[in-house]
């Protein structure tokens, strides 16, 4: 499977994104934002994102539809005129050749329905809203699917460090898999890049488990039951977005587990295909709480499974065994 043109593509449009979402976090979010809530940054950056990575996407691969998350209706009515005005100019700091049309009609061009014929890319602008407005972690995800298969994905994570154990290392990475190729991680401001391999870790009670900072995300409690069924003596590494996915693949974590919070939720496909390739491709296993692989065939959502769990392999079993007997 020959796919070097899309994957350059993909990390081209990735970081490109992943430039402006760090502008807008820098000159946007202060602690004034914070102290009001103010989440106008994010959907920025959000909107910017995607208009980047989607026009990046047409101009190399016209044919192709896209799947993302938003959408310019309200950019285009008057209320939204200030917030467009400010999306138009981050997205011309990164890429000036882009006038204001152009830009609402690239994110306007993300509502393909997915399902399990053709080839068509799913895209996360921004995963991890409430991680990009604390300045910490968030991720930029971009997928390719074909024939309702994932077979390439690109995931930069601008906030997540060189070295996870070394907070004050280098932090900007993005992580990426070909199908049948392995995958691999690189620095986001350009350098070499090296191979990603899950952890080695056999013993439940060693394991690191990972899961969302939010407990409306994931069960914290149910995460809690789970552990002490395991004997798990570390604490959970508590981080926002796909990142987790990444930590798993590059062996900082051995266990990542996103539980049901309502029974009635469904998962969307853009929030996991980017992290599910390169945790599969890095040599670990990913399936929902029932052991189930995850099908994004079915359209925008993954309605056929609850809830994920990502692990480094060896440990698949034991976990998936102790969250049947927590969650019945």
């Amino acid at each position: 499977m020959n796919l070097q043109r899309e994957l350059d593509v993909a990390i081209q449009a990735v970081t490109q994104a992943a430039q402006l979402c760090e502008n807008v976090r820098d000159s946007l979010v202060t602690a004034d934002t914070a102290i009001k809530k103010d989440r106008s940054p994010v959907t920025i950056a959000d909107y910017g994102a995607q208009a980047l990575i989607i026009h990046t996407l047409r101009q190399a691969f016209p044919a192709d539809p896209i799947v993302a998350e938003e959408d310019a209706e309200d950019l285009r009515t008057a209320q939204g005129s200030e917030l467009l005005a400010k999306v138009v100019d981050k997205v011309q700091e990164v890429a000036p050749g882009l006038d204001k049309a152009s830009i609402l009609d690239a994110i306007d061009s993300g509502k393909h329905t997915g399902g399990s014929s053709g080839r068509f890319w799913t895209l996360d602008p921004i995963d991890g809203t409430k991680g990009f407005l604390r300045g910490d972690q968030y991720a930029i995800a971009l997928a390719l699917i074909e024939e309702g298969s994932i077979v390439l994905g690109a995931l930069a994570c601008p906030r997540l460090p060189e070295n996870l154990g070394k907070p004050d290392s280098p932090a900007g990475q993005v992580f990426f898999a070909v199908r049948g190729e392995g995958a691999a991680v690189r620095p986001l401001r350009g350098g070499a890049q090296t191979n990603v391999r899950v952890s080695t870790t056999s013993s439940p009670t060693a394991a690191v488990f990972c899961e969302s900072v939010e407990s409306g995300h994931s069960s914290h409690s149910h995460s809690a039951r789970i552990v002490s069924e395991l004997g798990v003596q570390a604490a959970p590494l508590r981080i926002d977005s796909q990142a987790k996915y990444a930590a798993v693949a590059r062996g900082d974590a051995d266990v990542y587990l996103r539980l049901p919070t309502r029974a009635d939720y469904e998962e969307k496909i853009w929030d996991h295909a980017a992290g599910w390739i390169v945790v599969q491709e890095a040599g670990g296993k990913v399936t929902d709480v029932h052991g189930n692989p995850l099908d994004f065939s079915l359209g925008r959502t993954l309605k056929a499974n609850k809830g994920v769990i990502a692990t480094n392999g060896r440990l698949h079993d034991p976990v998936l065994s102790a969250v049947r007997a927590v969650l019945g």
